[in-house]
């Protein structure tokens, strides 16, 4: 979006805080993890090798992510992306840093997408439904051993079946998208929106 490029200059560092809580505390208590070792895997997960390149990514394609928030926080769902808010990660829901690291890479390929695909409207089901897809795909959370844990057994055309059904887990939940509607807008985009895998050359 259009208000998400700055101009040049020096890249800012990433900070990261505790944000405002949407549950109840006690996320420990519950199988999460504290806030303190949340904001410690936060940390850690920033020097991952596909964090690291999709923040250079970004900061070549003049993004205003990186002086913003990554938000260890206490909510219903794994993380999320919002524009201007930047990215949360829910620590309530996460158990190991792999964890972590997962939904920061799928809410930063979120991130890449507002910031260079002008005009993406996230009350557009067809717009939502292609980051999904993008992220879903290139964030590795469809890989099979995820899958395996996950408890989907199937080995043929995996990867496909779990980034379409992840994807419309997310649509589905968009206040402006009926089940019908993330599924029509779904199909309608998946070709050219699974075969798009900027930043990468191909998917991870």
């Amino acid at each position: 979006m259009a208000e998400q490029h700055v101009g040049g200059g020096k890249p800012a560092e990433v900070s990261v805080e505790v944000g405002s809580s949407s549950e109840p505390s006690g996320a420990a208590a519950r199988g999460g993890m504290s806030q303190e070792d949340c904001v410690a895997g936060i940390r850690s997960a920033l020097k991952h090798p596909t964090v690291r390149f999709l923040k250079e990514r970004m900061e070549k394609a003049g993004c205003q992510v990186w002086p913003r928030l990554i938000q260890a926080a206490t909510c219903k769902s794994a993380g999320g992306y919002a524009s201007r808010e930047g990215v949360k990660v829910c620590c309530n829901h996460m158990q190991f840093q792999d964890e972590i690291n997962q939904v920061i890479i799928h809410e930063l390929i979120h991130a890449y997408d507002d910031c260079v695909s002008k005009n993406l409207d996230w009350k557009n089901c067809a717009h939502h439904a292609c980051s999904e897809i993008r992220a879903n795909h290139l964030s590795g959370d469809c890989h099979y051993k995820r899958e395996l844990l996950r408890g989907f057994m199937k080995i043929r055309g995996h990867e496909q079946d779990c980034v379409k059904r992840r994807a419309l887990m997310s649509v589905k939940n968009n206040p402006y998208c009926s089940e019908a509607a993330a599924k029509d807008a779904i199909e309608a985009v998946w070709d050219i929106c699974y075969n798009d895998t900027r930043p990468f050359d191909r998917a991870p």
